[in-house]
Order: structure tokens, then sequence, then C-alpha cells
């Protein structure tokens, strides 16, 4: 949950007169989420923020359906996902459900000549690969490997990256995403007991306003289609604005991770969560230290949830022949486990080095034709012995 803050100028209260050093007003925005009882942001602007003059294309991104109705386990060689030069093209969705769509990317870098923003979900944007700035209408973010950036619904932004390198894992998610509720006291602060707090999300420090007038491209998202809409002004054209709903960055590795005596459940990894499923980060931590621990997982039954995991970076000691950029998709249902061998290896181990990102979610996930393109179909059958 983001908390308060405040950025460039802004009047003493809201919905009160504030005036340019010409004596013309600055146009006032309130950005905000369901209805007016979500996060908001109140944002001051040189110009209207509604000066569109004309909506010059529009086209689906909807994805295709392979699987509607799966039950097998899949593993998909995420780094096998084709390069784009632009960094829409190169997202392509993998699993998707009514809730959230899972996607990887691998943009290249391309100078964009447009805007993005996604009015259909809020983003969350892991960096595998690759480093650089995440500009924003509300504040720059600089971002390097093992970055989370939270880009909330609405948001209007352009990535530049430094590297033609590039490998993102992204959650699109109809429902606001949240730290967990569980780690938060009534006010809304973090609690001692969680495994990152307030001093770990880095907020924009950095606006970037543009006075200027012209025809400026913003790609909009709206119920799976892109809309080219033309505007008259610079979309970064805000001076200050204060609230909630901003972007922010939290890294992987300020992840503190739980441990115990013996195994512990993934809800110990989780960092973020919606109504309709959750975020955990698998972080380099100690093993169980029970003298008859079995630090790898025991088998479990995904009934309530389908479980992804993507593989990051280390060393997966529940799974054979895994390797960076990977994806495991565990349907809701059936069990699962560490592979042969593993349990029998983990024991004794005291440490892991592994990093991997792990989303359930509570309604079942639909492959996608891309998914098919990079997806080992022998997967299901890797716990025979």
């Amino acid at each position: 949950m983001p908390f308060y803050h405040k950025l460039g100028k802004i009047p003493p209260k809201r919905h009160t007169i504030f005036r340019k050093e010409n004596g013309e007003l600055y146009y006032e925005q309130l950005f905000g989420t369901i209805g007016f009882d979500g996060m908001s942001t109140n944002s001051y602007h040189v110009y209207r923020p509604t000066m569109v003059k004309e909506i010059s294309g529009q086209y689906s991104v909807k994805p295709e359906i392979a699987i509607p109705n799966n039950m097998k386990s899949y593993r998909f060689r995420g780094f096998e996902v084709t390069p784009e030069l632009d960094y829409l093209d190169s997202r392509k969705i993998v699993l998707t459900n009514s809730d959230c769509n899972i996607t990887l990317a691998s943009p290249q870098n391309k100078t964009q000549d447009y805007f993005y923003k996604n009015t259909d979900a809020d983003e969350l944007l892991f960096i595998h690969k690759g480093s650089g700035k995440l500009r924003t209408h509300l504040g720059n973010l600089d971002f390097k490997y093992g970055d989370y950036l939270l880009i909330p619904r609405g948001i209007i932004y352009k990535i530049d990256f430094d590297t033609t390198d590039n490998r993102l894992f992204i959650v699109e998610s109809r429902r606001p995403i949240y730290t967990p509720k569980r780690y938060r006291n009534w006010f809304g602060q973090l609690l001692e007991h969680s495994p990152f707090c307030e001093r770990d999300l880095r907020q924009p420090q950095e606006l970037e306003t543009h006075d200027e007038k012209g025809e400026f491209l913003i790609k909009v998202r709206k119920q799976d289609e892109i809309f080219d809409m033309v505007y008259a002004s610079h979309p970064f054209d805000v001076v200050g604005y204060d609230g909630y709903n901003y972007p922010y960055a939290f890294s992987i590795h300020d992840f503190e991770p739980i441990t115990g005596r013996i195994h512990q459940p993934p809800p110990v990894h989780q960092t973020f969560e919606t109504d309709a499923f959750v975020v955990c980060s698998f972080v380099p931590r100690l093993y169980d230290y029970h003298p008859q621990s079995i630090p790898a997982p025991y088998n479990h039954s995904n009934i309530d949830s389908d479980e992804v995991l993507y593989y990051v970076d280390g060393d997966f000691m529940s799974r054979n022949d895994i390797a960076p950029g990977h994806i495991s998709l565990h349907p809701a249902g059936i069990p699962h486990g560490p592979h042969p061998g593993a349990a029998e290896r983990s024991i004794g181990q005291t440490v892991t080095e592994e990093l991997a990102v792990m989303v359930d979610t509570f309604a079942p996930l639909q492959v996608t034709n891309e998914a098919m393109k990079v997806a080992d179909e022998s997967y299901h059958k890797s716990w025979l012995e």
C-alpha cells in the first residue's frame, strides 16, 4: 500500500485557486480509482488534461486462447519469446483469466513516438534483465535488475531502457494491487513482522514537467483494445501533486525472508495481493533448521488456485532442468511437488540462492497461443520415476 507522497508545487488547499506566474490557472485533476473510495492523487497541470484532437486508430490486443480449460502442468521457456523493437509489440500474453494477464516482454528500446496508458489494469512489471528509467506523468523512477515497478491503472508512461537485452515478467491486474493486509496495521502502516517496510518502497522524486502544445500520441488500452488518441498538449505537464495513487518501485533484493525450523508455506513469501490473486517473492535465505527437516517443499494440491512460478536466477532445488526465464504452471485441482530426487538432495542443505516470482490465481488460467510457442508439452510427465 503506497503512503502519502507530495512532489512539486501544490496549493495549500484542494480545489482552490492556484495560478501560474502569468496569472492563468493551473488545471487540477483528481486521479483516483474505485469511484471516490479508492486511492487518489490531486495533480495540477499546465494545460487541460482533456484536450483530445482526434482518435486516429483502434486495434485489438485480446489474447488468442489455445487451451481454454486446462488441467495439464506446463513449463514455458520464457527466454525463447522473440524480442521486439517496440515496447507494446514485445508484450506477449502467455496466461490469462478474467482477473489478470500474465505477460512476457523483451523490448529492444526503440525510441517510442507515443505514450501508453492502461485503463483496464494495474501493471506490475518485474525487471529480470535490463535497467533504465520509467517516465510517468506523476514522476520518474530509475530501475534495474530485480525491481518490481507498480504502475496503477491510468498512469501515462514511457520506458527508456539502457540496453537492447531486456526481459520483463508482467502481471496486469483488473483489481487494484496492494501490499498484503496482514502486514499492515489499521492505519495502513507496515508492521514490524512485515518482510519489507515503507523505506524499501521507492517513490518518484523526479517530476518531468513539459509546457508544450502540439500533437502527442497516447496509446490507451481499454477492454482489450488499443486506441490511438492524439492530445493537444504534452501529457507530462504536471507541476505538482499529492496523494496515495502514484507509481512506485520495490526491489526483490529488499524482501527479507521469513524462515523457521521446518518448511514454511508459500504465504510467508507474499509480496503483493488483490482479491483475485497473490504475488510472492522467493529470495536467497537460510533453510529450515530443525535437525530432521526436509527443506524441499512438500507435495501439495492447488485445490483453489492455479500456481505460476517464474524462475529468475539461482539453484531451483525443488525442480529438475529449470533455467532462468522458465515459467511453470500447475493448475488447480491436482497435486504437485518436488521432482524425483529433490527432497532427498535437499536434506542437510543449509541455504538456497534461488530467486523467483510466484503468482497464485483464484480463477483458472487459460493458456494462449503465445504460450504454446514456447511450451514444454512433456513437463507434466517429469514426476515419473
